[in-house]
């Protein structure tokens, strides 16, 4: 699959800003306000009580700011955090000894915690209900089970799959958030302020328009801030108004919906080789010469929250919104 500039996903260029940009109080946080007001109460209850905070989990699509959250909740509580990732632990006994190692306090994030295997999962159920690990010494008839005591954590786990969740873990979580995509007034102010740490000279009119190509996420609007941004150095004088964002958004090929030439080929395709549809996953793809999980993943969630794509049980068809968008008629 080829690299996209819209890619929601986490791409090398991002690690090198995103730290800088990431706010490090709630008070900072742009958008999420009802996951933002109960996280303010549940941490001010928490630190009245002198405990750790619940364990919390943040669902939600890639790049809506799971990461910083979790990173605003430990500033906030004023606690250590750790970071790790369910990818990267494979064996129960290093689950026990990320937890072994936790201070009073701590906060552990794991990120895309869906993806731990069975018998690392099992280590965190007494972990997180009693602060207690079972450690099982031996084999055979002379094992015998220890059980460690752990210091009071956080976990705060995120996940852009919760259905992948299974019911004993997420059951074990106190504070649940789902994460929106933002509006574009929020992510004009995530545009300004992030303009504001690279030294850039933007103009309301100019965030607003990277804004409204963003896809509704901060990830996307900062990666798209820096292409406007280079645009703006080399051909005009540096200043990113609304005219050199709409030339360099539209050089880039991405349109005033967010849309890349990649959704579009999908959409024509649809409309063009099979009237519309409806037509199935995996004919679709091998139209396209694209991966069906590729496209049910990656490509689908946005355009049919947009209501240009819609699933039925007979297949996936296209929306009169699609056809008027590509400039094309639509006939019932």
């Amino acid at each position: 699959m080829e690299k996209r500039v819209i890619s929601t996903d986490l791409m090398e260029e991002d690690y090198k800003i995103e730290n800088s940009l990431r706010p490090k109080f709630l008070k900072d946080y742009i958008g999420q306000s009802k996951a933002k007001e109960n996280l303010k109460i549940y941490i001010e209850a928490a630190k009245q009580r002198n405990e750790s905070l619940d364990h919390v989990l943040l669902y939600g699509p890639p790049g809506l700011g799971k990461t910083t959250l979790a990173g605003i909740i430990a500033n906030e509580m004023d606690v250590n955090l750790k970071i790790t990732s369910g990818p990267a632990i494979e064996k129960p006994g290093e689950m026990a000894s990320i937890l072994n190692n936790l201070s009073d306090g701590d906060l552990l994030f794991v990120d895309e915690i869906h993806r731990l295997n069975r018998q690392v999962e099992e280590v965190l159920y007494p972990a997180m209900e009693d602060y207690v690990i079972d450690i099982v010494i031996g084999k055979g008839a002379s094992s015998r089970s220890i059980r460690l005591d752990l210091p009071k954590f956080t976990l705060v786990g995120a996940t852009t799959r919760a259905g992948m969740l299974t019911a004993p873990l997420r059951d074990r979580f106190g504070v649940v958030h789902r994460l929106e995509f933002y509006t574009v007034d929020e992510l004009t102010e995530i545009v300004l302020r992030s303009a504001q740490v690279f030294h850039v000279s933007i103009d309301r009119e100019g965030a607003r328009e990277i804004a409204r190509r963003s896809r509704g996420t901060p990830r996307l609007a900062n990666r798209l801030l820096k292409r406007v941004r280079d645009f703006a150095e080399v051909k005009y004088d540096g200043n990113i108004t609304l005219s050199v964002a709409n030339f360099a958004l539209d050089l880039l090929e991405v349109d005033k919906y967010g849309l890349d030439n990649t959704d579009r080929s999908l959409l024509l395709a649809l409309i063009e080789t099979f009237h519309g549809g409806p037509v199935g996953l995996d004919t679709l793809a091998a139209c396209i010469g694209e991966d069906s999980g590729t496209i049910e993943d990656v490509y689908e969630p946005f355009l049919i929250q947009n209501g240009f794509l819609a699933r039925t049980p007979r297949g996936r068809i296209v929306t009169e919104k699609t056809y008027h968008h590509l400039g094309l008629s639509f006939d019932e």
